[in-house]
């Protein structure tokens, strides 16, 4: 039997009443109360991973280089996650303000990933890229905290902040 499409998860989701709802996606892994799945969170604690190894392997520095940021959407449509598709209509039906501080948080990594590819690509020295990991490592770590934080309906993150310390 074929998964269902979004449209078809959509009538789903709607048509059941709050406790079945939150019982169908605190099954999947997906917060209830948010309508987010902390898998996301996956993709940048890979790239994490891949930074965490530059400054004793500055070989892997190729393997960061290969990491291309994916949407959420894009995530979970590439992953073996189960309820794929299931994650996808909840973050698409996720109460706005809050996918809006969500999606801000997770542009801010995928903006300091970038930037740190980026940079990486230019420079040559295997020291130059080591700083610019570790540096990176300390803002993502808080970020995919706060994140996680947001995603279990915790309050909104200080990006500013978190940038300065």
């Amino acid at each position: 039997m074929a998964a269902p499409s979004a449209p078809q998860l959509t009538q789903v989701l709607t048509g059941l009443d709050e406790a079945t709802r939150a019982a169908t996606l605190k099954a999947a892994n997906i917060n209830p109360r948010t309508g987010l799945a902390t898998d996301y969170l996956n993709h940048f604690n890979e790239a994490i991973m891949l930074l965490e190894m530059i400054p004793d392997m500055p070989e892997c520095a190729a393997d960061f280089l290969e990491w291309h940021p994916l949407s959420y959407a894009e995530h979970f449509i590439a992953s073996n996650f189960r309820a794929r598709d299931l994650a996808i209509e909840a973050y698409d039906t996720a109460d706005p303000e809050l996918r809006a501080e969500f999606d801000h948080m997770t542009a801010t990594m995928t903006n300091i990933l970038t930037a740190v590819s980026q940079a990486m690509g230019e420079v040559h020295q295997d020291s130059t890229r080591a700083k610019l990991a570790v540096q990176a490592i300390s803002w993502l770590k808080e970020l995919v905290a706060a994140t996680g934080g947001i995603i279990n309906g915790g309050t909104e993150a200080n990006v500013d902040y978190i940038m300065t310390h």
